[in-house]
């Protein structure tokens, strides 16, 4: 009997095992939540920097895999991911799994289509690529511990090979004719060359250790120190130079004479494919271009009222040249633009609580745009916090070539890229603990850009644009994104040139000359990107105008901002979803009877 009892229990235990190991078994909640689980460890492992991002310990000696077969063999594994989600029913899912999962699957989608796209053969542009982001690694990874700084040389060392397969990604698309347009690669040598130093004291990777962390390690700093050095010296200085050599040797003669995405191998399904991704919504060149166009008439507008109160004695073109050229609107040194910038976001932390229920607990600093980049991008960007609020985010003021950077467009300029724009909404994503990690770190341009250009005119409910200049200064920086619309879709799907797109931006803002063709250029390395910026502000504002009316005295803008940022950047039909819920939920309430 006790051996048949002992035979029941074996048979029995194995059975509820091999339940538990069988995943149709979970509650779709749970089925997914694995899977996220495992997507998430699979990105962890294969992205050493997405890991420092997330405080994961894993990795934090190596830099990431980038040869072919490993960026084919991620592609494998994506994929199969997708299969696996898409075979989990969305309506079987509570509210946030499904977006959870709505989430995943775009990231997902959009890293197959890069694949397919094989954006990976042409990683670079005039702004952005690991030449231009690697001196930023001590910020990133902010060392303060030993093992921290051994972490540190450690990849400085591995920077050589990683180098080298970026390399090798650019020579593949020379081969497949995927290339940067030539006149946006015309300053790379020289970006790459800005890290070819004979003293390594004179490197950022050296400079951009902080204080805080070199003092953290008092004695133990010197030595520490020589290591460094000489990982610069060996291993990052080479390297650099080597890419040097491959850019102006062999790469930027093979870029390519057009600027248009249309030229590109399957160019225009990959341009399609940049409108969705960046705006996601289902829009076609023609029907954004059009949009730019209404909302710079509506814009002038608003502008010509300025001037005429102003009493000017000219037309618009005149004022726009008096802007550009009057010296009492551009500041006299670097510290006095980084003064004006404080002082507006000092004022701008006092009033928020007028506008959000909940802010953020992760804090900002400003900075300037380091020089080797500083000539080739625009007034202001943003670097947000890591997601493990070990990293405060900075707000990157352009301190080059200051009679390009007016000091009335500075209120604007900061409401978008600190608070409450690009620091309040993307601090408040990485405090979203109730969300799955692979959802805060989600990225989606129209939404967060969208928010950010959104937030320019949330300055006038907080006192700010009092100043007519100011007013028509943030005028300029809302036509700049509508222009957006018609010269990126003119440059990529209409046949543009380039002279067509600055002379366009320059008739409809008031942007210097320098920026307008920084600007320019942007858009020809970089297409779809820039369409993002006033769809996004055109959904939000057309959700709160909703908002308003329907709600009438119920409406709290307070209620209304928590609710559009509670589940961090998301695509934006999935905002309205959430928004209309919201709204139908708010109507439901008994009102209130005083």
């Amino acid at each position: 009997m006790r051996n048949l009892l002992a035979i029941v229990f074996c048979v029995t235990l194995c059975s509820l095992e091999a339940v538990a190991d069988d995943p149709t078994s979970k509650s779709p909640d749970s089925q997914l939540r694995s899977l996220l689980d495992e997507v998430w460890d699979f990105e962890l492992t294969e992205s050493p920097m997405l890991a420092t991002n997330a405080g994961d310990p894993r990795g934090q000696d190596r830099l990431a895999d980038d040869s072919l077969d490993a960026i084919d063999r991620r592609n494998d594994a994506r994929q199969q991911f997708l299969e696996r989600l898409t075979a989990i029913d969305p309506t079987m899912l509570s509210a946030f799994s499904q977006i959870d999962q709505e989430l995943l699957r775009l990231r997902l989608e959009g890293q197959l289509a890069d694949h397919r796209f094989q954006t990976h053969r042409m990683s670079i542009n005039n702004r952005e690529g690991f030449h231009i982001g690697f001196p930023e690694l001590p910020r990133e990874m902010n060392p303060k511990s030993v093992k921290d700084f051994a972490n540190y040389v450690a990849r400085l060392r591995d920077f050589g090979r990683y180098a080298d397969q970026q390399i090798a990604l650019l020579r593949s698309g020379i081969e497949a004719g995927l290339t940067q347009p030539s006149i946006v690669m015309r300053d790379s040598v020289d970006q790459a060359m800005a890290h070819v130093v004979d003293d390594p004291d004179k490197s950022l990777l050296m400079t951009n250790v902080s204080t805080e962390s070199r003092d953290a390690l008092g004695k133990s700093w010197e030595p520490i120190a020589e290591e460094i050095r000489d990982a610069i010296r060996t291993s990052v200085v080479p390297a650099y130079q080597r890419f040097a050599d491959f850019l102006k040797d062999e790469y930027v003669p093979a870029c390519r004479g057009s600027i248009g995405a249309s030229a590109l191998p399957r160019g225009s399904e990959f341009y399609r494919d940049r409108i969705l991704r960046f705006t996601t919504l289902p829009l076609t060149p023609i029907e954004l271009h059009e949009t730019g166009i209404r909302e710079n008439a509506r814009i002038r507008k608003e502008m010509q009222s300025i001037i005429d109160g102003l009493r000017f004695d000219g037309d618009f073109d005149a004022f726009l040249n008096h802007l550009r050229t009057d010296p009492k609107f551009y500041a006299k040194t670097p510290e006095e633009l980084l003064r004006h910038t404080a002082m507006i976001l000092k004022t701008a932390d006092g009033r928020l609580p007028e506008l959000f229920g909940r802010l953020p607990r992760i804090p900002y600093g400003i900075r300037e745009v380091p020089d080797y980049v500083a000539p080739q991008t625009t007034s202001a960007y943003y670097w947000p916090p890591s997601t493990d609020g070990k990293r405060a985010g900075f707000y990157y003021i352009n301190t080059y070539n200051l009679s390009s950077r007016p000091i009335y467009q500075l209120e604007s300029l900061s409401m978008h890229e600190a608070v409450p724009g690009h620091h309040l909404q993307l601090a408040l994503q990485a405090e979203l603990t109730d969300l799955h990690p692979i959802s805060r770190e989600s990225n989606f341009t129209a939404f967060i850009e969208g928010w950010a250009l959104y937030s320019e005119r949330l300055g006038k409910e907080i006192g700010f644009y009092q100043d007519p200049y100011q007013d028509f200064g943030r005028l300029s920086m809302e036509a700049w994104r509508a222009s957006r619309l018609v010269v990126d879709t003119g440059l990529h799907a209409m046949g543009w040139s380039r002279q067509q797109a600055i002379d366009y931006m320059k008739s409809n803002t008031a942007l210097s000359e320098h920026n307008v063709v920084a600007e320019v250029d942007r858009y020809i390395g970089w297409p779809g990107q820039a369409l993002a910026y006033k769809t996004g502000e055109l959904a939000i504002s057309r959700l709160r105008r909703s908002a308003e009316t329907k709600l009438g005295d119920r409406f709290d803008v307070r209620a209304f901002h928590d609710r559009v940022l509670e589940s961090g950047s998301i695509p934006l039909p999935l905002l309205e979803t959430r928004v209309n819920t919201w709204i139908d939920e708010q109507l439901a309430l008994p009102e209130s009877r005083e």
